[in-house]
């Protein structure tokens, strides 16, 4: 397992998000409701980055693209035109530094 080094917990706010290099792909990091959530940071519909979306207070983000939705919980994608979930990742906080945890592939 490798972990990444996201940012400092105080510089990520609520329904924002940042987006970070993964070793297989970019991963997405939001804060949504003071909950920390990772995700693959490209649509499963299109190109465009879940980074750059709309955080919404219920948990979910809108691509800025589409306006399909997913769940920051669970990655389900929630609304056309998306269909095919996002992958998701186990976020830490660890002396006040956020790190996602990504398994790479065999």
């Amino acid at each position: 397992m490798t972990r990444i080094f996201v940012c400092q917990d105080e510089a990520l706010s609520d329904g924002e998000a940042i987006k970070v290099d993964g070793p297989e792909a970019a991963i997405a990091v939001f804060r949504s409701g003071g909950e920390l959530y990772a995700l693959n940071d490209r649509c499963s519909h299109g190109n465009a980055s879940m980074s750059e979306g709309y955080v919404e207070d219920d948990a979910t983000v809108e691509c800025p693209l589409h306006a399909a939705r997913f769940c920051l919980k669970t990655g389900t994608a929630l609304c056309q035109p998306a269909t095919e979930p996002l992958r998701t990742f186990p976020v830490t906080l660890v002396d006040g530094a956020v790190y996602v945890d990504v398994q790479e592939a065999a």
